[in-house]
Parts: C-alpha cells; sequence; structure tokens
C-alpha cells in the first residue's frame, strides 16, 4: 500500500483534522490574544512564517507567532539572542507561539506528533538514517520536545 494509504495513515490523518479543527475552535479567544498581544509588543507582522521540509522533503511555510524583534543594526539587534524579549520568552517557553502552526496540521503539511521540521539548510547534513525523519509528516510535538527539547543534543533528537 502507498504511504498514505494504510489504514494507520488514513486514521492518524483523521485523527489530526479533528485534533486541529477542535484545537482552534476552542483555543480561538488564546490565539486572538496572543495575536492582539504579539502585534501590541512586536508589531506586524503577528506571524514568523518559515520554509521547513516536510514529509517527502517537501517544503512547506511553518507558521509560528512572532517571538522576536526586527533585526536593527542601530539599537544592536542582529543576534537572535538580542532579538527575544521577555514576552517572547514566555512565549516559547509556553509554547503558546506554536498555536499558528495548528493550521499546518488542518492543512496537512504538518502532524500533532512527529518528529520537528527543521530548517532547510539542514538537508543536505543529513545522514541517510536522519533523513528517514522525512518519510513521515512533522509534527507540532514529538518525542524530542517531550524528552528535553533544546536541551539534547542533535545526535539525541534524531535518535
Amino acid at each position: 500500500m502507498a504511504p498514505d494509504n494504510r489504514p494507520y495513515d488514513l486514521l492518524k490523518r483523521l485523527l489530526d483534522i479533528v485534533a486541529s479543527v477542535v484545537a482552534l475552535v476552542l483555543l480561538s479567544p488564546v490565539l486572538a490574544i496572543v495575536a492582539l498581544t504579539v502585534a501590541i509588543r512586536l508589531g506586524r507582522p503577528v506571524l514568523f512564517v518559515q520554509p521547513r521540509p516536510g514529509r517527502g522533503g517537501r517544503v512547506f511555510l511553518l507558521r509560528k507567532f512572532r517571538s522576536m524583534r526586527d533585526i536593527d543594526e542601530s539599537a544592536g539587534l542582529v543576534s537572535d539572542a538580542d532579538r527575544l524579549t521577555p514576552f517572547g520568552r514566555a512565549l516559547r517557553s509556553t509554547s503558546l507561539d506554536e498555536l499558528p502552526s495548528l493550521w499546518n496540521v488542518l492543512r496537512g503539511d504538518m502532524s500533532v506528533v512527529g518528529p520537528r521540521p527543521l530548517l532547510v539548510e539542514y538537508l543536505p547534513r543529513y545522514t541517510p538514517e536522519q533523513a528517514r525523519r522525512h518519510e513521515v509528516r512533522p509534527g507540532i510535538t514529538g518525542l524530542a520536545q517531550i524528552s528535553g527539547r533544546n536541551a539534547i543534543s542533535w545526535e539525541d533528537k534524531f535518535a
């Protein structure tokens, strides 16, 4: 059977659709409040959109709430550490910045659970074993996130 025609894949996709629709509806007040707060504190655009590799290596646009100021060399805002605000740090630590990714789940770019989509620039660095992550849809959350998030090594994330 083709990968998307297996009963498991069809059931997982159905669960992803139901979960993302329910979450988007139930969390719409939270989404609105976070979006308004991002607009007030960081300005527009409210969403951070970045190309990421998905299933089969197909590139899609990942959506998240912005958590950093724009680059401003005259103000010394060049590095990610300089641009990340306390508000942005709070958004990231609570994973509220990830809520717009539910739209990616609904579209079929992502799944609720799966390997996190890394940057497109990393594609040439993958070993054949690491590249297997693209056999499935990337996820909003996955084993690496619940096993230590940024505290674990690159190798451990892939393992």
